[in-house]
């Protein structure tokens, strides 16, 4: 991904179009304000952020803190200190 969310982890939070998805990250990107992206802009990951998914599933909106919890969660399993990458 080029630009400002370069390397940035991000989660899905919804399909936009067949093209785009919304992307958050609770930080610089809100639950409130997602950020419209291509799909073949962003690298997706084999990660799922199990709490995140279950809360979409029930239709309700995540808390920005729930998607920090849940980038934190993803980097720990992943090895990943100090870095971002997108998801």
């Amino acid at each position: 991904m080029a630009g400002r969310d370069k390397g940035r982890l991000l989660i899905i939070t919804a399909m936009a179009d067949d093209n785009h998805v919304m992307v958050a990250d609770g930080d610089i990107r809100r639950v409130e304000k997602p950020k419209k992206k291509k799909l073949r802009h962003l690298a997706m990951t084999d990660k799922t952020a199990e709490a995140v998914a279950e809360i979409f599933r029930s239709r309700k909106k995540p808390l920005d803190a729930e998607l920090r919890e849940a980038i934190r969660q993803v980097r720990g399993t992943e090895g990943i200190e100090g870095s971002n990458r997108e998801g």
